[in-house]
């Protein structure tokens, strides 16, 4: 994959996931079956795709690999219910604010894991991040929904910068479909047991938009997300993610009413700048 494909396969895997906390938003049912659901529609358009594409999902599995695509499927889950959870408690601007700051826990893990020594811009965007994160909700007061909210979304951002760290031990090795159809099924099997009831519970409206999730900005996006992982490094890649809040916002305003603060625009206007801090990666000879 070119350079150039790979960044405009992460900026549409973007503008999808962007789109997430708006089908979280409409759907009415919990966030356990909404995750369920989402899971259950990915790895269907996933699996057809591969037959159709011919691409074996076991191809080049090893334990470690393996053991790499639990890791991350794990996370997957626990980022997904976090997010869905602050959206219900404080609505989708807060809960995308709280999640675009993933960029930060992305520079910390790969200093860590990938001994990549953070630069100069690298912290002040950490620093940035805090500081727009401190002041998104009017105070912080634990027993308000959109200071909770907020730290669920923090939460959340934390566990898909796990994800994305993670993903690089597989890029380059997997196929796309493969990574993102067996984080998927991961997903499906941690939320199965308690999410079972309440999916097939959900109206006929809540299938709609949950299956818009899970085949659009879960399949389809992952599937992006994952290819673009295999040149770009995880700090690039979040600079695209600079967008989600802004259109998750603009469309929230527009669909539910949700005018956003002073406060919140201020704060979200340092963490979008912080991402927008990120190194960008050179391009190939």
């Amino acid at each position: 994959m070119t350079h150039n494909r790979a960044l405009l396969f992460m900026h549409i895997a973007a503008l999808l996931f962007g789109l997430t906390g708006i089908f979280g938003k409409l759907a009415s049912t919990s966030p356990d079956a909404i995750v369920l659901g989402r899971a259950v529609f990915a790895v269907a358009a996933l699996v057809l795709f591969a037959l159709w594409a011919r691409t074996p999902l076991a191809a080049g599995l090893s334990g470690k690999r393996l053991a790499s695509l639990l890791l991350c499927g794990v996370f997957l889950a626990i980022h997904w219910l976090t997010f869905f959870h602050a959206i219900k408690l404080s609505g989708v601007g807060i809960a995308t604010l709280g999640f675009a700051s993933f960029p930060a826990f992305v520079v910390v893990l790969e200093a860590v894991f990938w001994r990549e020594k953070p630069s100069a811009s690298d912290l002040l965007k950490v620093a940035l991040v805090c500081a727009g994160l401190l002041l998104i909700p009017p105070q912080f007061d634990l027993a308000a929904s959109n200071t909770t909210g907020l730290l669920w979304a923090i939460l959340s951002g934390f566990c898909f910068a796990a994800v994305s760290v993670g993903n690089r031990l597989t890029s380059g090795h997997l196929h796309p479909v493969q990574i993102a159809c067996w984080q998927n099924l991961v997903v499906l099997a941690c939320v199965l047991p308690f999410g079972a009831g309440a999916m097939w519970r959900m109206p006929p409206l809540d299938w709609l938009w949950i299956g818009l999730l899970g085949v659009l900005c879960t399949g389809l996006a992952h599937v992006l997300f994952v290819s673009s992982l295999s040149v770009l490094k995880a700090r690039v890649a979040s600079l695209f993610f600079a967008l989600e809040p802004v259109y998750g916002i603009l469309i929230a305003w527009w669909l539910f009413a949700e005018q956003p603060t002073l406060r919140m625009l201020l704060g979200g206007a340092l963490i979008i700048s912080a991402v927008l801090l990120v190194q960008r990666a050179p391009k190939p000879a």
